[in-house]
């Protein structure tokens, strides 16, 4: 039997075809875990989502267009997947936004989104999945941080400031919600070529140039590799392991 055989789990932010998101769908379906992903205006990418978990092992996959910056939209996820599967197992909270500008630039609207995409969405996803999550017994919520959570960088301010807020409610969470095995950990990657990266590296290769310097790896992370670190937290025995934000960065915080 697969490690998630019976389990449900949500992956945010699971359109992307070389994204985080997806990467750790796939990597749940291989487990047996069912899959409903979730992101925003992309049905097409979601239904492709889908079928590509389903035909790698998930025992049941779905999918769902959600807005997470509107009000309500987080909630409504998490209704529809407890709907369709009956239960909830794991809480992936991945999807998020980018916000690069000078500080200064910075609009009310600029902030604002960055908040409910990157902060609010999480907070009140957890929040409705909490009593699911006691009456089953236990579950797994992994929130999707960023090293730039922990350092800094040019243009990187709200940005920062939302994925530092991430690794805290982590941590916030895990000590309140610990007692009903309910287990909260945070994953803070580096630099991953995903497509949004290798598009910007394209533009701008001096760019890529320097952000390699600070890589002692010398190399930018894979999404994969993400993806392994969270089907880790998702299924590991090891639950004393809480309140967690694992950095997978290549070195990049080492100095």
């Amino acid at each position: 039997m697969s490690s998630l055989s019976g389990k449900v789990a949500i992956v945010t932010g699971a359109s992307s075809p070389d994204g985080i998101g997806r990467a750790i769908a796939r990597r749940l379906a291989r487990e047996g875990a069912s899959v409903f992903v979730v992101a925003e205006g992309t049905r097409g990418e979601l239904e492709e989502a889908a079928r590509e978990c389903s035909m790698l092992g998930a025992s049941r996959a779905g999918h769902a267009v959600f807005d997470l910056a509107q009000e309500g939209a987080a909630e409504d996820m998490v209704k529809e997947a407890e709907k369709l599967f009956g239960r909830i197992d794991i809480l992936v909270n991945n999807a998020g936004v980018r916000a690069r500008k000078k500080f200064g630039e910075f609009t009310r609207q600029d902030f604002n989104h960055a908040i409910a995409v990157n902060l609010a969405a999480p907070f009140f996803a957890s929040q409705a999945v909490v009593p699911i999550m006691r009456k089953q017994g236990g579950g797994r919520i992994i929130h999707i941080a960023s090293q730039m959570g922990m350092v800094t960088h040019e243009c990187r301010a709200v940005y920062g400031l939302t994925k530092a807020g991430l690794i805290h409610l982590a941590k916030s969470m895990a000590f309140e919600l610990g007692a009903d095995n309910i287990i909260v950990n945070a994953i803070s990657p580096g630099p991953i070529l995903t497509g949004h990266i290798a598009e910007l590296i394209a533009k701008e290769p001096e760019l890529g140039r320097k952000r390699l310097e600070y890589i002692p790896a010398k190399r930018f992370g894979k999404a994969e590799e993400i993806a392994e670190l969270a089907f880790f937290l998702a299924s590991t025995p090891a639950t004393f392991l809480q309140g967690a934000n694992l950095l997978i960065d290549g070195g990049y915080t080492t100095h």
